[in-house]
């Protein structure tokens, strides 16, 4: 869990610093990688929390 934790602090902080390479320079590319990095830190963290859905909904009490 720790590690999952460390990586969305540095996704948070790739993200932040992406649209301030932006804001700086002006240009475009930066945004759309702050954005994808974004877009597929979301998908990774909803997988994750339906998996963890389905881990609580299948077990099985004895």
């Amino acid at each position: 869990m720790y590690v999952l934790r460390i990586l969305a602090v540095l996704l948070v902080i790739s993200v932040g610093l992406g649209f301030l390479a932006y804001v700086l320079t002006g240009q475009r590319h930066y945004l759309t990688l702050a954005f994808r990095a974004l877009k597929y830190g979301l998908i990774f963290a909803l997988i994750l929390f339906a998996l963890l859905f389905l881990e609580r909904a299948f077990v099985i009490p004895l």
